[in-house]
């Protein structure tokens, strides 16, 4: 199933809290449940973020009780502000809500403006469908056969609608036929990696290793890696890339050992008018996300230790060899490729 839809008149969603331990769906009444289930990243992956606020602006939509076209759009644009603060780095969030606004201003009366909230959330979480199994294809081609990828987080069908964007290039290089291994590394402090992205390759029956965070390193040195691909929440653009927290030293590490980094992203995912990586926002998420990490059923942390705990950091694009998007791969210079490739007819 999708890992996030429109079902009977509400938002249902895998809660990606609970795995790969348990398989639960959340339903979402109104557009403050859906920030919320984006907040506590029950939902998490710019494009499965998108999707979900796109359907938030339907809920609010479907839930007004306005009568007229005025009073509906106070209610969308009271919800819209609600969805926009529920994570600041993901530029898709941000990106879906103002798409469905715009089709539905455009609309001359209330009835049809519901019809097209829903309507235009719906093709937002299809076009991200296609959209992902297109980037695959591209980046398979870069993928050799007997590859070992060493990947970031969760890149897979739980971050996007369906499919996925970094992993759903090593899903469509697998497909191919070709002989891949995965080492996932484990993604502190939430451990999307160990959790998530290993369900899911096991779901899939592709080769993986976990290992731990500090390990990436050692298995680039001694050259057990041969590309390393990662996601992204956004893209400046000069290319700097705003991505899970860990990804910058990853791609240092990358780069002094030779080795290819890639991050994959849908168009939707690239920023023009954000000029640099300085200008992206980095969500500070709480510090209980690391104190509540035990040892041995023990507490890690003295009573009352001090905790920054940033959920992203940014890549430079000095360290990034290039970026895989629906329409193509693009490289340096990224201020003029990133502009032709949003430019570009979709699958060009």
């Amino acid at each position: 199933m999708r890992s996030v839809e429109w079902y009977a008149g509400k938002v249902r969603m895998i809660d990606q809290r609970l795995l790969p331990a348990e398989f639960c769906l959340l339903e979402l009444n109104d557009p403050e449940e859906v920030a919320w289930a984006i907040r506590d990243m029950s939902v998490r992956g710019a494009p499965a973020i998108g999707a979900a606020a796109a359907f938030g602006v339907a809920l609010a939509a479907s839930r007004s009780r306005a009568t007229d076209s005025d009073g509906l759009l106070r209610d969308l644009g009271e919800a819209a502000s609600v969805l926009r603060a529920a994570r600041p780095t993901a530029v898709n969030l941000v990106w879906a809500v103002e798409r469905v606004l715009g089709r539905v201003s455009a609309e001359p009366s209330p009835d049809r403006m519901r019809e097209v909230a829903l309507e235009e959330a719906q093709a937002i979480a299809d076009e991200d469908v296609a959209v992902n199994r297109r980037l695959g294809r591209v980046g398979a081609a870069l993928i050799p056969d007997g590859a070992t990828i060493l990947h970031h987080c969760n890149t897979g069908a739980l971050a996007t609608v369906d499919y996925g964007t970094a992993l759903g290039v090593v899903r469509a290089a697998h497909e191919q036929g070709k002989r891949i291994h995965v080492l996932v590394d484990e993604t502190r402090p939430r451990l999307q990696g160990a959790r998530l992205t290993a369900w899911e390759l096991d779901q899939l029956d592709i080769p993986f290793t976990v290992i731990v965070d500090n390990a990436a390193g050692h298995f680039m040195r001694t050259g057990q890696v041969d590309v390393v691909l990662v996601g992204a929440d956004r893209v400046a653009a000069n290319g700097d890339v705003a991505n899970k927290i860990g990804t910058y030293k990853l791609a240092v590490v990358a780069k002094e050992n030779g080795i290819p980094f890639y991050p994959c992203v849908p168009t939707s995912t690239i920023d023009l008018s954000t000029p640099t990586g300085d200008d992206i926002p980095i969500e500070e998420r709480s510090p209980e996300e690391i104190t509540g990490i035990s040892f041995l059923g023990r507490p890690v942390f003295p009573a009352g230790a001090r905790v920054a705990n940033p959920a992203f950091d940014i890549t430079p694009h000095r360290y990034v060899t290039g970026i895989v998007t629906e329409n193509g791969i693009v490289h340096s210079p990224f201020k003029t490729s990133l502009r032709q490739i949003m430019e570009a007819p979709f699958g060009s």
